[in-house]
């Protein structure tokens, strides 16, 4: 899949849409990885539009920009990035980008990784088997990008001005936990959520229910209170057996 495509999902037929999610790829991934997330997003009646890897296309940067200028879709409009893109859509917000009502970042890396082997790779990943499936069977995915550190955005949360919801896995080899809370503290506005037993894909692990359900909760208070999905906190939430499924 070209990096330049758009995976879409789309509100049932008959329902309003509540807000637009823009995704941004990690190392490796496209916008189709995301599309569990998606039907489920789509499935309460958000929008959702995943992108690819801005580190393999810059381009993609350029989508989301136009994206969250599109008057067609719908607001609030929130910046979703994982691994990586993480760090790309906080970029987009410290710059002011038009149209960023507030930002999701799922397992943001803080460093340097590398894989020893593929299966190494998915188990640093992602815990739930479907997932590494999906990974392991798909053409479009570039195994060992991980391993790629490019020249990165700083994580300047400082400039930031959009509330901030962030995913993280306790169990994240690629990106430690301590070493992510340590970027988020001392921001307010950034509620962290951290997943028991969560490793690096935040948004297609075991707990990806979980996540999801977490994802639609922080929206509903975006819609509702934009001042109250703002405040500062730091949750931790159990890996529930269900969802290793």
């Amino acid at each position: 899949m070209p990096s330049s495509s758009v995976s879409s999902w789309d509100e049932p037929e008959g329902l309003a849409a509540r807000g637009t999610l823009i995704v941004l790829a990690g190392r490796g991934e496209h916008g189709g990885v995301y599309e569990r997330f998606g039907r489920r997003l789509g499935f309460d009646a958000y929008r959702v539009r995943a992108l690819g890897d801005p580190t393999a296309d810059p381009a993609v940067l350029e989508q989301a920009a136009k994206l969250l200028a599109d008057e067609s879709l719908p607001g609030p409009k929130v910046l979703i990035g994982s691994d990586t893109g993480a760090l790309y859509a906080l970029q987009l917000a410290a710059e002011q980008t038009a149209g960023v009502d507030a930002l999701i970042l799922a397992g943001l890396p803080t460093g340097a990784w590398t894989a020893g082997s593929w299966e190494e790779e998915a188990a640093a990943r992602t815990a739930c088997p479907t997932h590494q499936g999906r990974l392991s069977n798909d053409p479009d995915f570039r195994r060992g990008a991980i391993d790629d550190t490019p020249d990165l955005p700083e994580p300047r949360l400082d400039l930031v001005r959009v509330p901030v919801l962030a995913l993280h896995g306790k169990d994240d080899p690629i990106s430690p936990l301590d070493r992510a809370l340590s970027v988020y503290d001392g921001h307010p506005g950034v509620q962290t959520v951290v997943f028991h037993g969560g490793r690096h894909d935040a948004l297609n692990d075991a707990l990806h229910r979980t996540a999801a359900a977490t994802v639609v909760l922080f929206l509903e208070r975006l819609r509702l209170a934009p001042e109250a999905s703002g405040t500062s906190e730091v949750r931790e939430l159990p890996l529930i057996a269900e969802e290793l499924t």
